[in-house]
């Protein structure tokens, strides 16, 4: 019973928390601006591009990578969908009186968010090749992860575990990999 309680005054005050950052987001001055970019930088992680990455990887000698990418979204898409219909956490534009989507979502739960996760599980095996491209890759990711809050699809800490997803996959199976490899 307190376990019970203890949980349901931490999701209220997650709620709170991000109820505040994604009004603050939607009432930025520079909101308008925001918006626009994030149009294209939440297309930009629609997942069409993904293979063409393994691909570019495979072609300059990174088979590895490739496969660690296909590996990974293999565990990461089952366990986005699995939470994602588990916690079925409505979106904000669902929750938030006045709150109005500048795109239509593909499905109607935001927890968590698979642009964001997709977006980090890619940054991390870009990176995994090329580490100097850490502060791009990373900085995509995140600008990825924060039009999908512009976009009024997601709240923050819906971006937030997306983001953990997707870097937790790459990482595991990069490890594994690894680990086989020696």
């Amino acid at each position: 019973m307190i376990t019970t309680l203890r949980q349901s005054h931490l999701l209220r005050w997650i709620q709170r928390v991000d109820t505040t950052l994604f009004s603050w987001v939607m009432t930025h001055p520079r909101f308008n601006l925001w918006a626009a970019l994030s149009r294209q930088l939440s297309r930009s992680a629609d997942g069409f591009l993904y293979p063409l990455v393994a691909l570019a990887l495979y072609w300059q000698g990174y088979s590895h990578l490739a496969v660690v990418a296909a590996v990974a979204f293999a565990i990461e898409r089952p366990l986005y969908w699995i939470l994602k219909n588990s916690c079925r956490r409505f979106r904000p534009t669902e929750c938030l009186p006045g709150v109005v989507g500048l795109v239509t979502p593909s499905d109607r739960f935001s927890f968590p968010s698979g642009h964001t996760s997709g977006a980090f599980l890619i940054a991390t095996i870009i990176v995994a090749a090329f580490p100097e491209s850490v502060l791009f890759a990373y900085s995509w990711a995140a600008a990825v992860g924060c039009s999908r809050v512009c976009l009024g699809v997601h709240f923050p800490t819906d971006t937030l575990v997306g983001a953990l997803l997707g870097v937790s996959c790459a990482q595991m199976v990069l490890s594994y990999l690894t680990a086989a490899a020696l």
